[in-house]
């Protein structure tokens, strides 16, 4: 037979306000290292790289929203 109790999360401690202000407190305190850009691959050099047929389909469309 199967157990129909739900399954209940407690509350947390903190509000979402609460959370936010603790967030904003220390954003100052985290930097972000300055990175150089990255220098293209040419295609040459790329090689062992599969992608499955179903990947390459779903890329290949996300095309025309990008552009």
């Amino acid at each position: 037979m199967a157990n129909n109790i739900a399954c209940e999360r407690p509350e947390p401690d903190f509000t979402l306000a609460e959370l936010r202000g603790d967030s904003a407190r220390m954003a100052p305190h985290w930097t972000v290292p300055a990175v150089a850009e990255p220098a293209p691959v040419p295609p040459s050099l790329i090689h062992g790289v599969v992608v499955e047929p179903s990947s390459v389909r779903l890329i290949a469309a996300t095309a025309e929203y990008g552009g």
